[in-house]
């Protein structure tokens, strides 16, 4: 299944319904419902590179489902003024009782579409109700992804967007379909802002604490290795924070080890009605990517690619 293919095959009111189940069952930790360890990593150092790069490898199983699948990506902190993407990823889907490949993948638009999707169901259960001015810093293809979601859910009537090259904001703006406002300085653009995404390659902190309104809701997706920040620590210990799974914020989340701060609970425990969600706080919900969240994704494509070939 090519990116193409996938780009045709899967949308947002479809997918959010789905990683949104998904979410729960993780955090149910019912072994029928999902087995998916913390994401190993290989990293591939190269003589006179001084850049990270590594890859990651994202194995699940959901037996009530009938789910099984695995994604492979590569994740490279690329220089200033790269035009190649940061993050590469195929997705294998397998039969759980032969273990056969079903699918293979491009991982990309998946990878892509599932993160924006479960930063807006954060953003649906932890933002202020009435939320009125969207931020997003970064202009990549998560910031796109994240733009589109965040758009398509919900009714913002400003959206802002800041990156360290202003000509990659202008080109951001131009490339959206709404009104989209360019910002000078991060902090020009999270002033007065109800809902923060930050989607950068940064490795030290963007977003300051001081800049932060209260009750605004952020959704970080980026940073995600031990050693690398978006948010400072001022911001982090002020928030209440979530994440996707606390076993990976705690091996994976410079910005919660660096900050040494306790993940308050998993997105899932808030749609599990196990945990509540603090609207009337500054909340952060730390986005690592999980395999559940490629395996529904993964399962969508596959059944809806099926059903367009088999009419065919």
């Amino acid at each position: 299944v090519t990116e193409e293919d996938a780009r045709g095959l899967l949308h947002y009111r479809e997918l959010i319904p789905r990683l949104e189940e998904a979410l729960g069952k993780f955090s149910s930790r019912e072994s029928a419902e999902v087995i998916q360890p913390v994401r190993s990593t290989v990293y591939c150092w190269l003589k006179l590179v001084h850049f990270s790069r590594f890859l990651g490898l994202m194995p699940t199983y959901m037996e009530n489902d009938g789910v099984l699948s695995t994604k492979l990506v590569c994740f490279y902190n690329r220089g200033a003024g790269s035009t190649l993407p940061s993050v590469s990823a195929t997705v294998v889907l397998l039969d759980p009782e032969s273990g056969n490949v079903k699918a293979v993948m491009d991982g990309e638009v998946i990878t892509k579409m599932r993160t924006a999707g479960a930063s807006a169901i954060s953003a649906k259960l932890l933002m202020r109700p009435g939320a009125e001015v969207l931020a997003i810093l970064g202009t990549g293809q998560q910031a796109l992804s994240h733009y589109n979601a965040f758009t398509e859910m919900f009714s913002f009537k400003e959206v802002r967007v800041w990156n360290h090259r202003r000509e990659a904001a202008e080109k951001f703006r131009c490339s959206v379909g709404g009104p989209v406002t360019v910002c000078s300085s991060v902090e020009e653009a999270v002033n007065g802002a109800d809902v923060i995404v930050t989607a950068t390659r940064s490795t030290e902190p963007v977003l300051y604490g001081q800049w932060v309104k209260p009750g605004a809701h952020v959704a970080a997706v980026g940073a995600c290795r031990p050693d690398w920040r978006e948010l400072d620590d001022v911001l982090m210990k002020e928030a209440v924070v979530y994440a996707d799974s606390r076993d990976g914020a705690m091996v994976e989340s410079g910005d919660v080890i660096l900050s040494g701060v306790e993940v308050f609970a998993e997105l899932g425990d808030v749609i599990n009605g196990t945990k509540p969600a603090h609207r009337e706080k500054i909340t952060v919900f730390k986005s690592l990517g999980m395999g559940v969240e490629d395996a529904v994704s993964a399962k969508l494509v596959y059944d809806q690619w099926k059903a367009k070939t088999s009419n065919l």
